[in-house]
């Protein structure tokens, strides 16, 4: 969207300069994309001053040319060679510098340098009124008549004022700012200036027999519909003024009566439309939903079948245009046209976007209509438009309009809370503030107490129908860069979310496995009972089957394990050997309390892995998948999870050979290990196997949607490493553990990169080399507070490990 800078300013003044207006509106959120001069004549007549012609003799080697000094004013005078006829000593004329473009009204652009012309040296150029680009005349250079002192820019004489483009990427929401006058009461919010707009209070109906007649048929596509006739118009070119202000949005000059209707909508936001009223059909127009087939011939010459859902603007004879989108061909302004009607209208969004999709029609007025214009408009905007009617095109008002509008439109009613600007905003701004604000942007307080206000919000703002909405432009208008960020950055919201959805969470992790190459799959919760006897030696935990298809499946499984197991079986048995696969399911038990039976179901995730983790190429050999493998997909789920502050200790579940188990508050959410040998071989299975469960139900309940991001430090890390041999009892946990304890200010990671056993260490010994990130927010580590630290974590794992540390 396009803003005439110097159409804005007579509109609203404000001291900005175009760039700081462009700031401040971008600051307001109407974001500026770009901004361009617009010179009302090519090159804005840039290096051509007055001067004064001092002398004026023949040129002594051309018989047509002559030799005249110039003052051009500060003690310049100028040698310069002219061929015009009416050249003489003592006139003020149009003089061109060296180094001036001129922009001729034909031909090519030129530049003036100094030469030499039949032997005499010139330093300029006198100019006719062609040459600059103001006029056809060349009869003879352009001569004035002023007081105004000789250097004096040309442009100044001649009152020439360049004009801003200011390229507005207005996004969809912000339909009520898609004009300047919309976009005049963004800058009213944040400066307060009045906004001035042309005084209508002239217009009266005149004497002139009205002849159409109006109804409107179909009120909920078109609420509100305000009509005129003027008659004995003269259609003719525009004024200056119109033309530049149209140019300079980019819009063509039509003829007066069209450019009206471009410069109400562009700078009202209202659409309308001007009739040739000689050329409705039965003098009525008619506002209705015509039939499915009927056609139309729109303004481009294209014949149109309409839905049975277009609103359309009829006659007598049928449409003769598509009602907000495009105006019909056998009705516009033509050179012709003596009488014509005047629409300004509101018409329902859903109806235009829907006429303006089917029809593939994008034009200024449906860009503004299908996203929502002001009902309110219409009755000013047909004023305005009447009176510049009678200003360029002359003409009589005829002694009737039409403002149909049944059922007025309503305001947004929303309440709001003071606590909740507070929150949404992340700052508390006095009360008093927030209501002047609201105020700026005609957002009337119906009611108030102390927890909040009730708000009318004008019509024409579409977007603002939500409490969110309206601490929005009470935070655009007080401005983002008001607003101090804090240590912390999170986020917050109005809304009331839904708990957890299950469903939502095991898709997120579904994709997060199978980007990191496993296969879901879903098998029977009936199992042998010799399975279940094989993983839980407690007698009558296992639920049984009152009626069961077969003796085989015949009880409900008490864990994933044989289901994962017996899907590998399968797939190694057809040779397909490296596999890694997971299974949303639930498992199943029962207990007895003082005698009563109760029976219980759980969610569960499972994983297994086995065989090598990718397959030998020439570019690598391959390489067994390992327990930490597994660990490595089970912390990344645990990360997407938003689960922190997770234990581990040596896994007590029967189903590994060696494993951990990963808890949170105390309890067991994870295990994951080595599948027991016997276990593997109850399933026919000849090669390692690594199976991770997790407690999906208990996850699901850990889960919270709320995050709170850190900025990045500006930083940089520093590494140390440590080689601490201990007893082999000792897990890289508790030196994990003891080394957060130890220091929760500059230790920031902990990680093993190498664990060695041998007969050099000692009996009982093992070593593991751990590395340390330190870091500082707030400056760049020094090597003392380095040193420090790591003297600290030497010391806690020498007097509480028994560490030796090997330097």
């Amino acid at each position: 969207m396009l803003i005439s800078y110097n159409t804005l300013k007579k509109l609203i003044d404000f001291p900005q300069n175009p760039e700081e207006l462009s700031a401040l509106l971008t600051s307001t959120g109407l974001e500026v994309e770009g901004l361009n001069e617009v010179l009302s004549v090519p090159g804005g007549l840039k290096g051509l001053v007055l001067g004064k012609v001092e002398t004026c003799e023949q040129h002594p080697n051309a018989d047509k040319l002559k030799c005249t000094t110039v003052d051009i004013g500060q003690d310049n005078l100028l040698n310069i060679v002219c061929g015009a006829p009416n050249v003489a000593a003592g006139q003020t004329v149009i003089v061109a510098t060296v180094g001036t473009t001129l922009y001729p009204g034909d031909g090519e652009s030129f530049v003036i340098k100094k030469s030499k012309i039949r032997g005499e040296v010139s330093e300029g150029m006198l100019c006719a009124e062609d040459e600059i680009g103001l006029g056809k005349g060349h009869d003879g250079i352009l001569v004035v008549n002023t007081d105004l002192p000789v250097g004096t820019p040309a442009a100044t004489y001649f009152k020439l004022e360049s004009d801003y483009a200011i390229e507005i990427g207005l996004t969809p929401n912000r339909a009520d700012a898609a004009s300047h006058f919309g976009t005049a009461r963004d800058i009213k919010a944040v400066t307060g200036a009045p906004i001035n707009l042309p005084d209508v209070s002239g217009f009266v109906l005149g004497n002139a027999s009205a002849t159409i007649d109006l109804v409107v048929e179909d009120v909920q596509g078109c609420p509100r519909f305000c009509g005129l006739e003027i008659k004995n118009v003269e259609v003719k070119e525009s004024p200056d003024w119109l033309k530049g202000f149209l140019t300079t949005i980019g819009v063509n000059s039509i003829n007066n009566l069209v450019d009206i209707s471009n410069y109400i909508c562009h700078f009202l936001g209202q659409p309308m439309h001007i009739y040739d009223a000689d050329k409705i059909a039965g003098n009525k127009i008619i506002v209705k939903t015509p039939e499915k087939g009927t056609t139309v011939t729109t303004l481009d010459g294209v014949v149109r079948k309409l839905s049975g859902e277009d609103l359309a603007i009829c006659d007598i004879e049928g449409p003769i245009g598509l009602a907000g989108v495009f105006g019909g061909d056998n009705s516009g302004v033509s050179n012709g046209t003596k009488n014509v009607f005047l629409e300004v209208a509101y018409f329902h969004p859903d109806r235009v976007r829907k006429t303006a999709t089917t029809h593939s029609l994008k034009t200024d007025a449906s860009f503004r209509y299908e996203r929502g214009t002001d009902p309110e408009m219409p009755g000013y905007a047909l004023k305005l438009a009447a009176l510049m009617v009678l200003e360029l095109s002359g003409g009589e008002v005829a002694n009737k309009s039409f403002d149909l509008y049944p059922v007025k439109v309503p305001n947004h009613e929303v309440d709001v809370k003071f606590k909740n600007i507070d929150r949404l905003l992340g700052k508390t701004l006095p009360q008093g503030l927030i209501k002047e604000i609201l105020q700026k942007l005609d957002i009337k307080i119906v009611e108030e107490n102390n927890q909040g206000m009730s708000l009318s919000v004008p019509a024409y703002r579409v977007d603002v129908t939500r409490e969110a909405d309206v601490v929005e432009e009470i935070l655009r208008i007080y401005g983002f860069d008001n607003i101090a960020l804090s240590e912390n950055l999170s986020s917050d919201y109005l809304s009331d979310f839904r708990e957890v959805v299950p469903e939502t969470q095991s898709l997120k992790i579904s994709e997060l496995l199978a980007a990191n190459g496993f296969y879901e799959i879903q098998t029977l919760s009936i199992v042998k009972p010799s399975q279940n006897a094989v993983l839980n030696e407690e007698e009558g935990s296992q639920v049984t089957l009152l009626n069961p298809l077969t003796e085989d499946l015949s009880e409900m499984r008490n864990s994933l394990l044989f289901s994962g197991l017996q899907t590998l079986a399968y797939n190694i048995n057809r040779r397909s050997k490296d596999l890694k696969v997971f299974e949303f399911g639930r498992v199943y038990g029962k207990k007895e309390t003082d005698g009563n039976v109760s029976y219980f179901d759980q969610s569960k995730l499972g994983l297994w892995v086995t065989g090598n983790k990718l397959s030998e190429s020439w570019q690598q050999k391959s390489e067994k998948v390992t327990f930490f493998d597994l660990k490595n997909e089970v912390s990344k789920i645990f990360a997407t999870m938003r689960l922190s502050g997770l234990g581990s200790k040596e896994s007590e579940s029967g189903l590994f050979d060696y494993g951990i188990d990963l808890t949170l508050n105390n309890k067991v959410v994870a295990s994951i290990g080595q599948v027991k040998a016997s276990h593997l071989k109850f399933a026919d299975l000849k090669q390692e196997v690594f199976y991770a469960e997790i407690d999906w139900a208990y996850v699901l309940k850990k889960y919270s949607y709320k995050v709170t991001f850190s900025e990045i430090s500006k930083f940089p890390d520093v590494r140390r490493d440590l080689s601490l041999v201990v007893d082999k009892a000792v897990s890289f946990t508790q030196i994990k553990d003891l080394a957060m304890k130890s220091d929760k200010k500059l230790l920031k990671e902990v990680n093993v990169f190498d664990v060695y056993e041998g007969d050099k260490l000692g009996e009982g010994k093992k070593s593991y080399s751990v590395s340390f990130i330190l870091r500082d927010t707030e400056k760049t580590l020094q090597d003392k507070v380095i040193d420090k630290t790591m003297s600290k974590l030497i010391y806690t794992f020498e007097n509480q490990l028994g560490a030796e540390i090997r330097r």
